[in-house]
């Protein structure tokens, strides 16, 4: 897999660039909001086979000969006749919105058919109604093979307007063999022997659930003193310098130097880590470890949205998924990709399918939960609080 550059679970900045739209969707305008039957437009798909789906770079399959192929989508172009005009434009989560938000404020055509976002950000776009509802009498993969546990989060129940394209774990990397110890829980993390070599994430969406989970709160329903008593506890490490910074994606080269021994961190990246290093451990911690993904959605009005229906139920065919997987290497939310992996007659790409990052086993998914998400009534309080101790 690619060495990152960057999060793909983007940093929530609070109000910068694009502090309006931002800041109207947090708060949910009244008139933003779009009901379910003013949500469709006119669907040129059977006259027009094309669509354009927007993605994060370097998360999808390439050819190894050539990097400007990618052999699934290919694949579903020459099945369907479809042209996919793909584009590699997101690469954060606000500034995509900030984008897209005026179109869709104003009840306007965005130009995009299909795009991936990050559920929390998925979360605004389904609740300003923004997302339309798929047809899933054309989806047979999606309704067969979606993973269970991702199958009704809490902002998109029954999962209506949204398709996980990845999924990935939060949870603790660290380097064992300079450690000199296991670390097993979130509360490790704490230990006088990581002072001043702890790094945890600055977004605020990206860190919360784990470290609430920490102090042994149900994710799936914290709450605002949840939340507060979290925060009251990073700020008191903070005021004893045992965190040496919050980062975004940049944990992962300062694990690697070693400049930190342990972090949050993101599941996919750890297989990157390991590769490179093998002292890295990264650990779903006893109390738990939050299951997120990044999500396929139809924005309103798409001109092509049963081609874009299309699309997505191809990368529900296990055959695909397990491509897709053995490339990007996030956990794959189509269990039954593992099968075709294991029977690779290619040795390196058979093992992935026992890799616990990519199909975590039963005792690693008894930890793993989709954490609730935070309303638009409660971000912007949240925000402030935790971007005063983060230095945002």
């Amino acid at each position: 897999m690619p060495q990152l550059a960057f999060s793909r679970r983007a940093v929530l900045r609070g109000l910068g660039a694009t502090a309006l739209p931002a800041a109207l969707a947090g708060c949910g305008v009244p008139a933003a909001h779009v009901p379910e039957d003013r949500r469709g437009g006119l669907d040129r798909s059977e006259r027009d086979r094309t669509l354009s789906f927007s993605n994060w770079p370097l998360y999808i399959d390439t050819d190894e000969e050539d990097e400007e192929r990618r052999p699934t989508l290919d694949a579903f172009s020459e099945r369907t006749g479809i042209e996919v005009r793909y584009s590699e434009e997101i690469n954060d989560n606000d500034e995509f919105f900030g984008k897209v938000s005026p179109a869709l404020m104003n009840h306007q055509e965005t130009g995009h058919d299909l795009v991936v976002v990050s559920d929390w950000m998925a979360a605004r776009f389904v609740h300003l109604g923004w997302a339309q509802k798929m047809d899933r009498s054309t989806q047979s993969n999606v309704d067969r093979h979606l993973d269970p546990q991702l199958r009704s989060p809490a902002f998109d129940e029954g999962r209506l307007h949204t398709v996980p394209w990845q999924s990935g774990i939060t949870g603790i990397a660290y380097n064992r063999r300079a450690l000199g110890r296991e670390i097993k829980s979130v509360n490790d993390l704490w230990q006088p022997d990581l002072a001043g070599r702890v790094t945890l994430f600055s977004g605020l969406d990206e860190s919360f659930a784990l470290l609430m989970q920490g102090d042994g709160v149900d994710v799936t329903r914290w709450t605002e003193s949840d939340f507060h008593r979290m925060c009251d506890r990073v700020e008191s490490m903070v005021r004893k310098k045992h965190i040496r910074r919050f980062t975004g994606n940049d944990y992962t080269s300062d694990l690697s130097k070693g400049d930190v021994l342990a972090c949050q961190a993101y599941s996919g990246d750890a297989i990157q880590l390991q590769a490179d290093n093998p002292d890295i451990e990264f650990v779903v911690p006893y109390e738990g470890a939050e299951l997120w993904a990044e999500s396929l959605l139809v924005p309103n009005l798409a001109r092509h949205k049963a081609n874009a229906e299309a699309l997505i139920d191809h990368y529900y065919d296990p055959e695909v998924a397990a491509e897709l997987a053995a490339s990007v290497n996030y956990v794959c939310p189509v269990p039954a990709a593992r099968e075709v992996l294991a029977g690779s007659d290619d040795q390196d790409t058979a093992a992935l399918a026992e890799h616990p990052l990519i199909f975590p086993d039963d005792e690693m998914r008894e930890r793993l939960v989709v954490a609730r998400d935070i309303s638009s009534a409660e971000r912007r309080s949240l925000a402030r609080r935790w971007n005063a101790i983060v230095g945002l």
